[in-house]
């Protein structure tokens, strides 16, 4: 019972739109809101929240009735028009996820709700959304001035972060053998390092040849592979030496928690700009959603001030 949108019923409710301003009716969707804002929030039924999570889950349930009984009071709302078909079709996909109906049909129990009042709260529901998504088409059309602007003004957004492409050998510290003590495993690595800087002119064969051969890593299967690398990622020490490094270069050994480090730099790739035509539809579509939010903020802000102030005053 996560899903927003459930529902077969093959249900009387869907046809009786006066049943839902029932209080009865209003008690189930007001469960079902309950239900809904457990499961998105802790992705759990009601009954498996502690009493913490129950207060902030009925938080989230009251703002979201508010608000869904606000705009179903709204004239846009009144043009709406929901087909039984669509309600049943929706309860199917969520009684689709159980083996059998009476299975679906104690679950609804358990969260105090039964067909008809599962029914009422999607038939609200799907208005809502029904609403809102025509209130959303109205926003200002996003035009290439804005696309463009937006780029210019935040260019620091759409650049690809510096990556370094590298391998590493890696000798374990284990007390547990003898090769492995930390003196010892110091001193292994310490001759790997010591071979790399004799044949530095082949330094690509040698070092993969040393690291299948030596390194104590899953990766010695992959040459000591480690490919490309971002800032952060690698143990710290590691990440230290790698951006140190310059292009072609072998650094260490150093030590991290698992043991010790040679690395090396094979490629530097430097942080760039993306190009304005790689990203620029991305960039609609985030002001394009941003103005759709917007619209919809606004269009609640009207619907509130006339609940407070009353239709006669209102804008």
């Amino acid at each position: 019972m996560t899903d927003r949108t459930v529902g077969r019923a093959g249900l009387s409710a869907s046809s009786r739109p006066a049943d839902h301003d029932h209080a009865e009716a209003l008690e189930g969707v007001g469960r079902y809101h309950l239900l809904r804002a457990a499961s998105e929030r802790f992705q759990a039924e009601p009954a498996a929240l502690s009493e913490e999570q129950m207060r902030e889950a009925r938080r989230r349930a009251r703002r979201s009735l508010e608000i869904e009984a606000l705009v179903l009071d709204s004239s846009e709302a009144r043009q709406i028009v929901i087909p039984a078909q669509q309600i049943e079709d929706s309860v199917a996909q969520l009684r689709g996820r159980y083996p059998d109906t009476e299975a679906f049909v104690a679950d609804l129990g358990r969260n105090g709700m039964d067909l008809e009042t599962l029914a009422a709260a999607l038939r609200r529901e799907l208005i809502f959304n029904a609403v809102m998504q025509r209130v959303a088409a109205r926003h200002a059309r996003v035009d290439e001035v804005d696309v463009r602007l937006y780029y210019e003004l935040h260019r620091e957004r759409f650049t690809s972060p510096e990556r370094r492409t590298a391998r590493h050998i890696l000798i374990t510290v284990n007390d547990a053998f003898d090769e492995n003590r930390r003196d010892a495993a110091l001193a292994r690595i310490e001759r790997l390092a010591e071979q790399l800087r004799e044949r530095a002119g082949a330094l690509g064969k040698r070092f993969a040849a040393l690291a299948r051969q030596h390194s104590e890593c899953p990766t010695a299967l992959e040459e000591g592979r480690l490919g490309e690398v971002r800032r952060g990622q690698l143990y710290p020490e590691l990440d230290a030496l790698l951006f140190r490094l310059e292009e072609g270069r072998v650094g260490g050994p150093v030590e991290t928690e698992l043991g010790f480090h040679i690395l090396w730099c094979e490629r530097i790739h430097r942080q760039k700009t993306l190009a304005f035509q790689r990203v620029r539809e991305s960039i609609r579509q985030v002001l394009e959603e941003r103005r759709r939010r917007d619209c919809q903020k606004a269009w609640l802000a009207t619907l509130r001030r006339t609940a407070v102030a009353g239709p006669e005053t209102a804008p």
